[in-house]
């Protein structure tokens, strides 16, 4: 029987065993995906004078969210499901009642002179409420927006707002501009 000399031995197969862990560990190993809210901020404007006029409430529609994920909006207990529907009535103002926002006549090109609201979202969270409800509230108002601006680009030009040229989608921009206030968690508690 031969015998091997001490100290030897192949590692051949060593390299294509490390290999197969290395592939097995990338492929089994998840990876947590930080996810954000996309916004595009305006551009500072050093000439524009800053607005000291003081914001009369009918115009703020305040969305608060508590430590238990329960949504508050303008002081009425709401599901979030209902949320869109309430913010688009906020948003248009149809009747013009006196408890949703004032509107201002301004021109808009291909509208001419319009009624544009002086609406304001104010979203605010409390330190306790779970990312996922805070991202569930931003989207239902989002996606208000986006709808009135859908249903105006319907109406007026025939297309989805989607497929509408550049101008004609600033011009359904200034018409229904999308002004979200988030401020900073405080702690609301919750009930």
């Amino acid at each position: 029987m031969p015998i091997r000399p001490t100290g030897q031995f192949s590692a051949a197969s060593m390299a294509d065993i490390a290999f197969l862990l290395l592939i097995f560990f990338l492929v089994a190993t998840t990876m947590d995906i930080d996810s954000g809210i996309y916004r595009t901020l305006s551009p500072y404007d050093p000439d524009q004078p800053e607005n000291t006029d003081e914001i009369k409430e009918r115009n703020v529609y305040v969305v608060l969210i508590n430590s238990n994920d329960q949504l508050l909006v303008e002081g009425i207990p709401l599901n979030i499901y209902k949320l869109r529907e309430k913010t688009k009535e906020f948003i248009e103002n149809p009747e013009n009642k006196a408890n949703l926002p004032e509107k201002a006549p301004r021109e808009v090109e291909y509208f001419g002179e319009v009624m544009v609201s002086k609406g304001i979202v104010s979203l605010q969270n409390d330190r306790g409420t779970t990312y996922g409800t805070y991202i569930k509230v931003q989207n239902e108002l989002i996606a208000a927006f986006s709808e009135v601006r859908e249903k105006v680009a319907m109406q007026r030009f025939g297309k989805h707002y989607a497929d509408l040229p550049k101008e004609k989608q600033d011009a359904i921009r200034a018409h229904y501009p999308r002004v979200i206030s988030e401020a900073e968690p405080k702690n609301i508690g919750g009930k």
